[in-house]
């Protein structure tokens, strides 16, 4: 666990309140090597930037946890699709920087593209089943750009612990595949979602909506709960299902609901039937467990995608 700043100031005199930003590979290797013979803790938070309370949260678990914490930022474009949002994606280094510095965050690494993939890079990490199935299906490669990026990303920092979100569910799962598969030896670590006061999850892309897609965003989280306590209370998923998609249609007449439908959290596999455990009340995930099964969601509001899940 962390010691207080002052423990620390004796040993570092490069660690000062004022975070460190770093643009190039070689330069966050030598600053991490230099902790890491020293014996310290390297928490990593991965981002594309944009940050939000969630992400505060992430880096609020590992400033608990870690003697160090690096968060990048980085908008990666090889999880994005021909006809997908790379472009505008939102980039707001400045004001990302500021809410890390409020943090005390040690350094944040703020690569360029030819920093993570050089001239000749060829070697891309294909997920398994998981990859194909929901996200993987309506975004082809999407999941190859995710498990390419986080592994180069892994090896540049070789945390201890990284931090992931909950609500990208499906991104959380392919990652803790890939940590056990190539023998990462990084724990993984998945922070509750964050939501707002009506529960639309907080995302990036909420800014992307118009006052009245907003108002309708909030249906896909009306929807979880819903199905939840069907499930809860010993409905079948396909009963908890068609209720959930006409009370999301109901709550957001003008949107596109894409999927619904309860997985097991660790395949994304389709669950025809959920047992509910003995005294089991409204679950919540703590960051270190997970649920017997999940709920998601994905809907289109205009031009603006948005997915969200519960684990029960």
């Amino acid at each position: 666990m962390r010691g207080s700043r002052e423990r620390e100031s004796e040993h570092f005199c490069f660690l000062q309140l004022d975070m460190r930003t770093i643009h190039t590979t070689a330069e966050l290797r030598a600053a991490l090597t230099l902790l890491r013979e020293q014996g310290k803790r390297i928490g990593f938070v991965p981002t594309m930037g944009a940050l939000h309370e969630g992400h505060r949260s992430l880096v609020r678990l590992s400033k608990q946890d870690s003697d160090v914490t690096v968060v990048s930022i980085f908008v990666n474009p090889t999880q994005f699709g021909p006809t997908e949002d790379f472009e505008r994606y939102p980039r707001t280094l400045e004001s990302d920087a500021s809410l890390l510095i409020e943090e005390e965050v040690e350094f944040l690494f703020a690569p360029t593209v030819d920093q993570i993939y050089p001239n000749g890079h060829s070697t891309h990490v294909h997920p398994g089943a998981i990859a194909t199935l929901y996200e993987g299906a309506r975004r082809p490669g999407h999941f190859d750009g995710v498990a390419t990026v986080v592994s180069i990303l892994f090896n540049i920092v070789q945390p201890q612990i990284a931090y992931f979100g909950q609500k990208d569910a499906q991104q959380l799962a392919v990652i803790r595949r890939l940590v056990a598969d190539l023998a990462f030896p990084i724990e993984i670590v998945a922070a509750p979602t964050i939501r707002e006061p009506d529960g639309l999850a907080l995302s990036s892309r909420n800014r992307y909506l118009t006052p009245a897609e907003r108002k309708e965003a909030a249906a896909l989280s009306k929807t979880l709960f819903l199905v939840r306590d069907l499930l809860l209370d010993r409905h079948s998923p396909a009963h908890a299902k068609v209720a959930g998609m006409d009370e999301f249609q109901r709550f957001a007449p003008h949107a596109i609901l894409d999927y619904l439908d309860v997985v097991h959290p660790e395949t994304f596999q389709p669950k025809a039937s959920f047992e509910v455990s003995e005294g089991l009340e409204e679950p919540s995930p703590t960051g270190r467990g997970q649920g017997e099964g999940l709920i998601i969601i994905a809907a289109n509001l205009g031009s603006t995608r948005l997915i969200d899940n519960l684990v029960i």
